[in-house]
């Protein structure tokens, strides 16, 4: 059985940090992806790493303050959030993708259950 677990969100000044974690069981897949959704608004891209840990894409918005990250010896997949904005406040969730690299939700075949990031200014 497939399961993502995120961890690692919460309340954090503008201009701070957070590092979320994801813990998947069950199998290995292709790409593992970050994506987040405020409130009122559809879910959307945020970054995503290959299995290997050698190719990771990232929307325009967090290049340069987020980084994704997966350790081969432990399964976690993190995403570094540094620099955030009010507007990065939302419910991040973990997902898994059979195939590479996508940035289609739709393209995702396990989700994580999501935590919340709130970032005031």
């Amino acid at each position: 059985q497939v399961q993502l677990v995120e961890s690692g969100g919460g309340l954090v000044q503008a201009g701070g940090s957070l590092r979320l974690s994801c813990a998947a069981s069950g199998r290995t897949f292709s790409t593992y992806g970050w994506f987040r959704q405020a409130p009122g608004k559809e879910r959307e891209f945020v970054a995503a790493i290959s299995w290997s840990g050698g190719s990771t894409y990232y929307v325009d918005s967090v290049k340069g303050r987020f980084t994704i990250s997966r350790d081969n010896a432990k399964n976690p997949v993190y995403l570094q959030m540094n620099s955030l904005k009010p507007e990065d406040t939302a419910v991040y969730y973990c997902a898994a993708s059979r195939l590479p690299l996508m940035t289609s939700r739709h393209a995702y075949d396990y989700w994580g259950q999501g935590t919340q990031v709130t970032v005031s200014s």
